[in-house]
């Protein structure tokens, strides 16, 4: 199985410190944010990875490398612009190759163990989005859970939030009727829900969405012994 790390984002909302590096590579607990995901891919056994580039992505490029001292192979999809989520999936569609494959966002931290997902194969869905519990910035959450099925968030029933990993068919978005160069994973997902096609696990542990200055220092004193 391959995986596939976003990495392409501007990070407008963690400037000043975007200005100069990538948000995945912004370091917490002393170890860029990406590095955390090769380790834990690493781990479970999934050693072929691709990661999307845009922003000062010639600076991940020099940080990561081959990926050999991971004991991985990285291999990087350019895009001359920020393609978005699904767009960004789509382009790269000829590195991970028609078999599902592990998404994780970048920009995000969390404990979860990925050998979770990979439990069982995807057989009648098309994907199987990692929840979480909703954070102090997303309060409303972003979907409901209907046994183990992702439904729309509704008033009456709990609302949990996307995680930014999953394990998905490369036909979620190859064969998604609306597919154009650049759209979202949201999108997408709207459209599996309808068709019954997405289901989720939900993460009871530790997630962190780094997503603005104050949120990565509380989360790097929180890493530091």
């Amino acid at each position: 199985m391959k995986a596939m790390i976003l990495a392409a984002g501007r990070g407008q909302r963690m400037r000043p410190l975007t200005d100069t590096l990538p948000k995945p590579l912004l370091s917490v607990g002393g170890k860029s944010l990406i590095v955390y995901h090769i380790e834990k891919l690493a781990i479970a056994g999934i050693t072929d990875i691709v990661i999307n580039t845009s922003y000062l992505g010639d600076k991940i490029q020099q940080a990561l490398g081959s990926g050999a001292q991971w004991g991985v192979t990285i291999r990087y999809s350019q895009e001359q612009e920020p393609l978005e989520t699904a767009g960004a999936l789509l382009h790269a569609l000829p590195l991970l190759e028609d078999k599902p494959f592990l998404l994780v966002n970048g920009d995000v931290w969390t404990d979860f163990v990925f050998d979770n997902l990979l439990q069982q194969p995807l057989t009648r869905v098309l994907g199987r989005l990692v929840l979480v519990h909703n954070p102090e910035h997303n309060p409303e959450g972003d979907f409901s859970l209907s046994d183990k099925l992702v439904t729309e968030k509704h008033i009456s029933q709990p609302t949990y939030t996307f995680a930014g990993i999953g394990l998905f068919n490369p036909a979620i978005v190859r064969d998604y009727p609306r597919r154009r160069q650049a759209f979202p994973l949201r999108e997408v997902f709207h459209e599996a829900i309808q068709n019954r096609q997405l289901e989720a696990i939900l993460h009871q542990g530790q997630w962190w969405d780094v997503g603005t200055p104050e949120r990565i220092r509380l989360l790097d004193q929180w890493l530091k012994p």
